[in-house]
């Protein structure tokens, strides 16, 4: 996707097929060999099937939870078992993709040994587990690394490495509608396609998604409050305060599922916080999985990705678990919210 502007600049492409606009990209391309296409495609397909499943998921059986939990220590719904399967199903069927880091899994999955594949993917197969029995928007959300050396072994320090060095990144929600996000960088844009179950299909919606520089909504668990540091309940205090000048107050918004509260942000402006607190001083949210392809796919967008003192890409990963506070949004609303947690407001 990174050299499409030559064939389509200042023409709307609006309504043409993902798996063209991605053929596309790989097109315009010449050192492209299509392995990296073949995975974007692999990935929409999996959108598909796990669509499938979470709109039948009442009438067959797959709610609820499965009795055990994850290497997080959270309650495993049966479908986040089901959308993981898929996804290593799908991901494993060309050979293109070395091995997986899922959020449900404790290790790596290595996928195949052949030095031809080329890939790794990071994935939290079902984000927002809890709001699935209640019928509330979920997602998956994943990132696409390219291996350094892949004569050797792959093993789980190949996946260690900053946001920055992501090929790809993206999320997948099952809402309303079906939609598929996904960017290779600033160069290529953000672009939105939107599944149509009638024909099969996932349509160009949104193209070019650019976050608008200031808005007017927050997204954060006010339930923490108690536990937030002083910083943050400061910070909290002023996006509230009446303040017609400067725009304020903001209007609260939160789901409880990333996709969705981030997937408004990204569209609407304003910011999501889900910054450090008592009960989980590094963070919750998961660097490898969430944070860091939200904070490409949003960097991407023109808006900024923080961990509330700095840029979330740059944090150099030392296990595949590991957790990060998450502020992710417009870049005036995240720069207010930097400027509370290093004491400048």
């Amino acid at each position: 996707m990174s050299d499409q502007k030559s064939a389509h600049e200042g023409s709307s492409r609006i309504g043409i097929t993902l798996e063209t606009f991605i053929l596309e990209g790989m097109l315009g391309h010449p050192a492209a060999t299509g392995t990296f296409t073949s995975i974007l495609n692999q990935i929409s397909f999996a959108a598909k099937l796990i669509t499938s499943k979470v709109r039948r998921a009442g009438l067959v059986n797959v709610l609820g939870y499965t009795g055990s939990t994850n290497v997080q220590g959270e309650q495993v719904m049966k479908l986040d078992e089901e959308a993981n399967a898929a996804l290593l199903a799908v991901l494993g069927r060309r050979k293109h993709v070395a091995a997986v880091a899922s959020e449900e899994l404790d290790e790596i999955e290595v996928l195949t040994n052949d030095s031809r594949a080329r890939y790794l993917v990071m994935m939290d197969p079902l984000d927002g587990s809890s709001n699935i029995d209640v019928n509330v928007s979920i997602g998956t959300i994943f990132g696409i690394l390219k291996r350094q050396d892949p004569e050797v072994l792959v093993s789980a320090n190949d996946f260690l490495k900053p946001g920055v060095e992501l090929s790809a990144a993206g999320y997948i929600m099952y809402g309303s509608s079906t939609m598929v996000v996904l960017t290779t960088g600033k160069a290529s844009g953000v672009h939105g396609f939107t599944y149509d179950p009638t024909c099969g299909e996932f349509f160009l919606s949104h193209e070019n998604i650019k976050i608008p520089e200031k808005g007017s909504t927050y997204s954060i668990n006010e339930g923490n409050h108690a536990k937030w540091p002083d910083e943050v309940k400061k910070w909290a205090n002023w996006i509230k305060d009446d303040n017609k000048a400067e725009g304020r107050p903001y209007g609260g918004r939160y789901v409880g599922t990333l996709v969705a509260d981030a997937h408004r942000t990204l569209l609407k402006g304003g910011i999501f916080a889900y910054p450090a607190d008592k009960k989980s001083p590094e963070g919750k949210l998961r660097l490898l999985y969430e944070a860091n392809p939200f904070a490409f796919i949003f960097e991407a967008a023109g808006g900024k990705a923080s961990h509330g003192k700095g840029r979330i890409l740059e944090i150099q990963p030392t296990k595949l678990h590991q957790r990060t506070p998450l502020i992710l949004g417009s870049p005036r609303d995240v720069e207010a919210f930097e400027d509370f947690m290093t004491g400048k407001r």
